[in-house]
């Protein structure tokens, strides 16, 4: 068999005595060799972006001590998580466009599901927290300083990583166990859930149930924290005599509200019944969208709009030109 000039033969069912499929095949972007190498470029250099956006966020929130404060913690936080979370997909997507073979272990695509997973449950988790400073800092002003300290923060961060890897350990080992006894062709970039489902050589309606169960209670709860959080600031602004003091809070919460209704909208669409028949085409690209490029603006949109971290980039720009100079 043939998929847009990458040739699949009758090793691409590669089956265990046991009639248990061993390894998986990763399609990714299917077409010519000089394409393939045309994307690995063109996601390498948004890999590398990403990960010098967002490291240079931690290293200002770092260095610049009028920066140790809750939101820029959260923010530095933030930032580390994208770039764990792209990490859990581009290196493995950048391989596979230079892979003749693009196969994966089943142990590592169910790794890769896990990380992939947990990580994405983390952020949706973190947005929460997010919206939570901000309803703590502008409706409940006077006890900000008392409720979010640094260690309550701290404590709160440990709470988000914590919470959101552990939301997929049961659903996955369940899947681990179901009957995959080929074909093992996945047409996407990441071991994505509506796909393993669907190799699935038995009906499994109750796993597929219990995994749209969890993605709703995730994705519902936790939005309508957030709604509900920033209705309340909304509220509170307006009633700030001060336009320079509306624009500010507005312009802040605006860019998260950007990037939530962003991320949780595509997340609903695919995620919500994972194996409700959306093209794989359009599964890749909506993927690609909050899972690459959602982590490559996200420090522009947090935080390089923002006064305080633009003077701590500059700060170190300042140092490292300093550096170069000696």
């Amino acid at each position: 068999m043939e998929i847009s000039g990458f040739s699949i033969g009758s090793e691409a069912m590669n089956i265990s005595g046991g009639n248990r499929v061993t390894e998986f095949i990763l399609l990714s972007f299917p077409c010519f060799r000089e394409m393939q190498i045309l994307l690995f470029g063109m996601f390498f250099l948004i890999y590398v972006l990403t990960l010098m956006g967002n490291g240079s966020i931690i290293y200002a929130v770092k260095l610049d001590h009028q920066l140790h404060t809750p939101m820029y913690i959260l923010l530095a936080n933030f930032s580390f998580l994208e770039i764990c979370y792209v990490n859990t997909t581009v290196p493995n997507m950048l391989t596979n466009f230079l892979s003749e073979t693009k196969t994966i272990s089943f142990a590592a695509c169910f790794l890769q599901f896990y990380f992939f997973f947990s990580t994405n449950a983390t952020e949706i988790i973190f947005l929460s927290l997010m919206a939570f400073d901000r309803y703590l800092a502008i409706c409940q002003p006077l006890h900000y300083p008392r409720i979010m300290t640094g260690h309550s923060c701290i404590k709160l961060v440990v709470l988000c990583w914590v919470s959101g890897f552990l939301c997929f350990p049961v659903p996955i080992c369940f899947m681990t166990q179901l009957p995959f006894c080929g074909p093992n062709v996945i047409d996407h970039f990441v071991c994505d859930p509506g796909a393993l489902l669907a190799l699935s050589c038995a009906p499994i309606p109750r796993t597929e149930l219990s995994y749209s169960i969890l993605n709703c209670v995730l994705l519902f709860v936790t939005l309508s924290f957030i709604l509900g959080s920033y209705t309340l600031v909304f509220r509170a602004v307006l009633r700030v005599p001060s336009a320079a003091g509306q624009k500010k809070a507005f312009s802040t919460c605006g860019s998260h509200l950007i990037v939530v209704f962003l991320f949780f909208g595509i997340l609903m669409v695919m995620y919500i019944s994972p194996n409700s028949g959306n093209a794989s085409g359009s599964q890749k690209i909506f993927t690609l969208i909050y899972s690459v490029f959602t982590p490559l603006v996200n420090p522009l949109i947090y935080s390089l709009r923002n006064k305080e971290m633009k003077s701590a980039l500059r700060k170190i720009q300042m140092r490292i030109k300093t550096i170069q100079r000696r």
